[in-house]
């Protein structure tokens, strides 16, 4: 059903190929997964697939591209589409409609399918999917997890004879990413050929037949999945674990375990829906903690309220016993967001970083201006119950460039990076302003099993100089290696504050 003979692609303007001598075949009822460290070609080899090399991005392609037969390079994108549905890393990139129920419409109606039919089909998308109470909600509001979601479910919608999925569980809570699995068995029983792309591994065993591993542009292992239990290739190839463990059980409550963040009475609704936050309040240590839930749970809208990017409808918070104003949160914290597009906008990597220092030294003056600590890591360097003392934080360009693996991008535009240099940058950006709160929303997304480790050990860092560190995120194996607690959302309200009467009377 997808067939690659001996493929070779060359971007334009690009002195080397991107893939060299590329031959995979993925059959009908068959699902295959292709993974990597990052850069090694896995993006290209989506792009080969479904045509969009050469098509949309030009260049050369030597050897062939075949879809159900047909040559890739001589057949329309539209027709192609028809054979072979598409799901991206970032499901935004696909989306025409402003609402679930039109989204999913969309394709039908550009098709020309009676409305009968096209009413028939969203209502059994959404229900196969779990989405049925989304359908008259703006595409904007929902969560990242939910937008992959809808993608999923408007492109099988369309009954392709095969798909491929780009990093398809970035987003999705543990029990959505064990629901896609079982979507791509009955897919397989149905006959469809699947391509799945991901860093993430222990998801796909006992699912997929085959695994293809990729570095630099080429093929250089192949099995069934009992090779990634090999931890010699693994490390070899700075992938992922092949098994995790669900640490979300374990982790002890953070809430009323320490009182370096108090907030109470938070209060938020989206515009013309429910309220997500009734009257919560809580109060967090020092530390890693890992904010949990389910998608839709209103975890990355926490993250932006409690850095002033949405407004509370109310609220008090205070930071180490020092109230805060919600328009001046900033000053203080640093959010990393889903969307690394949202973040950057200098002209070079080097800028980006620059830029980021020179905000952090501006709040940490406003910090000193109003009478809030402006140094707020202890002597001993003391955080969350695993971390380490001494630790000096990264205050340079070159140093933060270093640390995540960027110097040789210093020089280049920040939106010619791949989506995995883009989030290391994005992160180093939040490092760089050495904030007091530092909220991460699914830092590790599209990262390799080598940068999921080096951003978690820059966390661990951060929380060892004093910050309070809020990862927002459904990665087993990072929550696993970094998490000292746990806030697990929907909260429960209204908390008592018995603990620490001062949050009573934040103002």
């Amino acid at each position: 059903m997808l067939r690659l003979a001996d493929v070779t692609y060359t971007y334009p303007h690009a002195t080397e190929p991107a893939v060299r001598g590329l031959s995979l075949r993925v059959r009908p009822g068959e699902a295959v997964l292709c993974t990597g460290p990052s850069g090694c070609g896995k993006s290209t080899l989506v792009r080969l697939a479904n045509g969009l090399c050469p098509h949309y991005y030009r260049g050369r392609l030597e050897g062939a591209v075949t879809v159900d037969g047909r040559r890739t390079a001589e057949t329309p994108l539209h027709e192609l589409a028809h054979l072979a549905g598409t799901l991206f890393q970032d499901p935004e990139n696909q989306f025409f409609a402003l609402t679930v129920g039109d989204e999913i419409a969309f394709a039908h109606e550009w098709r020309g399918s009676e409305p009968a039919r096209t009413l028939a089909a969203v209502q059994e998308a959404a229900r196969r999917f779990g989405i049925g109470h989304l359908l008259d909600q703006s595409i904007h509001d929902l969560s990242e997890g939910q937008k992959q979601k809808v993608a999923l479910a408007s492109i099988l919608s369309l009954g392709p004879r095969a798909v491929v999925l780009d990093e398809p569980t970035a987003n999705l809570d543990p029990e959505a990413t064990l629901a896609l699995a079982g979507e791509i068995r009955a897919l397989k029983a149905a006959g469809m050929a699947v391509l799945v792309v991901d860093h993430r591994l222990y998801w796909l065993e006992g699912v997929v037949d085959r695994v293809v591993v990729m570095a630099e542009g080429r093929i250089v292992e192949e099995g069934d999945f009992s090779i990634l239990h090999d931890d010699a290739l693994r490390r070899a190839r700075g992938l992922r674990a092949a098994r995790v463990a669900d640490p979300r059980t374990a982790l002890p409550e953070a809430s009323g375990r320490g009182d370096a963040l108090c907030v109470a009475d938070l209060r938020y609704a989206h515009k013309h829906g429910p309220e997500l936050f009734h009257g919560a309040s809580f109060l967090l240590p020092r530390g890693v903690i890992g904010v949990l839930g389910d998608n839709g749970a209103g975890k990355t809208t926490l993250a932006r309220l409690l850095t002033g990017l949405h407004r509370m409808h109310s609220g008090r918070l205070h930071l180490h016993g020092v109230p805060v104003r919600p328009d001046r949160l900033l000053r203080h914290g640093s959010i990393v967001l889903q969307n690394t597009d949202h973040q950057l906008h200098m002209k070079s990597v080097r800028e980006e970083i620059a830029a980021s220092i020179a905000a952090g030294a501006a709040g940490a003056a406003g910090r000193a201006g109003n009478g809030t600590r402006p140094d707020f890591r202890p002597a001993t360097g003391q955080s969350g119950q695993t971390g380490q003392t001494g630790q000096t934080a990264p205050s340079t360009e070159d140093d933060l460039l270093r640390l995540f693996n960027l110097a040789h991008l210093a020089d280049r535009h920040p939106q010619s990076l791949s989506g995995g240099e883009k989030q290391r940058l994005v992160i180093a950006c939040g490092m760089a302003k050495q904030p007091e709160v530092l909220i991460l929303d699914e830092p590790t997304s599209g990262l390799d099993g080598h940068n999921m480790r080096l951003v978690a050990d820059a966390v661990r860092a951060a929380a060892a100089r004093g910050a309070v560190v809020l990862l927002v995120s459904h990665d087993l194996e990072l929550l696993s290696i970094t998490c000292d607690a746990a806030l697990r959302l929907p909260l429960r309200c209204p908390r008592t504050t018995k603990e620490n009467p001062e949050c009573s009377t934040i103002s």
